[in-house]
């Protein structure tokens, strides 16, 4: 089942795709509380593993991972 519509590449700085992506990938396995205890090095992998996603471990920084943590909560709250 893939719902990426489009192909685009993904880069850090996407927070809103990465978060739907990650949201596509363990839908309700995870709540806000759940997702705000993830451990950053695991998230990032998780990001780094997602489909059309060409930013580089190297790019990766907390400030991103904040970011992508919140907007996953979105994802998440708005499919509830």
């Amino acid at each position: 089942m893939n719902q990426h519509k489009f192909a685009l590449p993904v880069y850090w700085k996407d927070h809103e795709d990465i978060a739907m992506g990650l949201y596509e990938k363990f839908g309700d396995d995870f709540n806000e509380s759940k997702i705000y205890r993830i451990r950053f090095t695991d998230l990032m992998e998780w990001v780094l593993s997602l489909p059309n996603f060409a930013g580089t471990r190297e790019e990766c920084n907390e400030g991103h991972l904040e970011q992508i943590q919140s907007a996953w909560v979105y994802e998440w709250r708005d499919n509830q």
